[in-house]
C-alpha cells in the first residue's frame, strides 16, 4: 500500500458510520452482509448506507457481489491488512519486540474465527 491508498482508506474510515460498517463487516466475515441488513444494524436509511458503502468500496475497504436480488458487502481483508502493514512498516526503529503485541492483537485465532463463522450461519 502506498501513501495515496492509505490516505484514501483513512479518509473513508474517518466517518463514524463508515467505521462502524467496516467493523460490522469484519465481524460478519467473508460471508458478508446484505446492504439492507447493514442499514438496519447501523440504524441508518438504506439510501444513506448506500452512500457510505459506495465510499468504502471506492477506497477498497469493502467489496460487493450480487447474490440473486441482493448486493452482499464484505470487508476487504487484503486492504485492511495492507493498511495495518503500512502503519507498522519500519516499526519502532528496528525493535520489533515493541510492535509484536500490536500485531498479535490484530486478529483472533483461527479457532475463534471458525466458531464465529458457524454462529453467524446459525443466526
Amino acid at each position: 500500500m502506498d501513501e495515496r491508498q492509505a490516505t484514501l482508506a483513512f479518509g473513508a474510515l474517518s466517518q463514524e458510520t463508515r467505521l462502524n460498517i467496516v467493523r460490522m463487516l469484519v465481524i460478519a466475515g467473508p460471508v458478508g452482509m446484505a446492504a439492507g441488513a447493514i442499514a438496519d444494524k447501523a440504524g441508518v436509511a438504506p439510501s444513506n448506507v448506500s452512500f457510505h458503502l459506495k465510499d468504502l468500496e471506492h477506497s477498497g475497504m469493502v467489496s460487493s457481489r450480487r447474490e440473486a436480488r441482493s448486493i452482499i458487502y464484505s470487508a476487504n481483508y487484503e486492504t485492511l491488512s495492507s493498511l495495518i502493514q503500512f502503519l507498522m512498516k519500519d516499526c519502532c526503529a528496528g525493535h520489533p519486540e515493541i510492535c509484536t503485541p500490536a500485531l498479535a492483537a490484530s486478529c483472533c485465532p483461527p479457532a475463534k474465527a471458525t466458531k464465529r463463522k458457524k454462529a453467524l450461519q446459525v443466526s
